[in-house]
This record gives structure tokens, sequence and C-alpha cells, in this order.
């Protein structure tokens, strides 16, 4: 403490070096704690200069590259608060994370079926024919049952990718996307 107090300058700062308590080196970081009544000076200790000053000393106490972390709070308790906080925060994201994967998978699957609808529909010749639309509204209800059949849980969004399908065949073939998605129903035995 000695040696930080002679780098820096100011009366928040040297308050709050006066104030803070040591609580913990783990994983690389310093956890240092303030009193619940004093942890507005915690902005003193996170100031780029003296956060960088106390990471640099006692880094070298330990041997260690260290990342400071200021907390609310001296108490073992308050530690342990804070590592309960971290793993919830931890586990959110990592639920957030997976749900996004999902999402993405599933909203991969469904485009790669837009997209292989968009590609039938382009390599068909005479396009304005009833007969050439007919051949892709066969093509492409079968596309769309074999997709609908390996999907056959679906959230809100598959049902929302699904729909696009069903519209992106309606609008190729000149059908309805109502009847579409009844030829699809029956083929598949369910919407």
């Amino acid at each position: 403490m000695p040696e930080i107090k002679k780098a820096v300058s100011g009366v928040g700062v040297w308050t709050a070096l006066n104030t803070c308590k040591p609580l913990a080196v783990e994983d690389g970081m310093l956890i240092i704690g303030l009193p619940h009544q004093d942890i507005e000076l915690a902005g003193h200790l996170r100031i780029a200069h003296t956060k960088r000053l106390i990471e640099t000393y006692v880094g070298e106490k330990y041997g260690q590259e260290l990342n400071l972390r200021v907390i609310e709070g001296t108490t073992q308790a308050d530690l342990e608060t804070m590592r309960r906080r971290d793993a919830e925060a931890k586990r959110l994201q990592e639920q957030a994370l997976e749900k996004a994967r999902v999402e993405y998978e599933a909203r991969a699957s469904w485009e790669s079926v837009y997209e292989q609808l968009s590609r039938v529909y382009s390599s068909i010749p005479n396009k304005t024919m009833p007969q050439n639309r007919a051949k892709f509204y066969e093509e492409g209800i079968r596309i769309l049952v074999e997709a609908r059949k390996r999907n056959l849980t679906m959230d809100d969004l598959g049902e929302r990718n699904f729909a696009r399908c069903i519209e992106r065949l309606a609008q190729y073939s000149d059908v309805p996307s109502t009847l579409v998605a009844v030829r699809i129903a029956e083929e598949v035995g369910h919407l």
C-alpha cells in the first residue's frame, strides 16, 4: 500500500486505498472490497493509472499478472455473494448462447430449404407455362414435406421460417399459400 500511495495523488484515491480491503487472488484476479457505505470510492480505484499501479505492484508480489476487480463489501460473505452472482451470470450467458445457437441452426436449416426452392425454380424452363409451374409445385411440396418431417417439433421461430418457405413456394407456383400449407399437412399428417 505505501508503494502505491507514493505513485498516486488525490484525496479520493488515497481515501479509497485506505478504505479498501483485499479479499482474494483467484484465477488471475485481485479482488478488493470496499465497505457498502463507501462503494462510491470504487471509481478512484478503477481509474486506469491507479488500477494499473495496483495490478503491477500486487502482481509482482504474487509473481503473476493480475486484473483488479473492485466489489461492494469487505467480508467473505460479500465475496461469496459475488461468486454466486458471477456463476448465475455465466449460467445465463451460456443459456443465451445455447438458445442463439439453436435458433441459428434452425434458421440455417430453413434458410437452406428456402434457397433450395429458389434454385429449383430458377432451373425450370418456360416458367410462364402452367405445366412447368405445376412440376415446380410438386417438387416444392416434396422438399417442404421432407424438411417438415425432419423438424417435427418446432418453436415459434421454426414455424415462422417454415411459413416463409410455404410463401416462397406459393408465390413461385401461383397457388394460394393456404392451399400449399394444406397439401403439406396432408402429406406430413399435421401442420
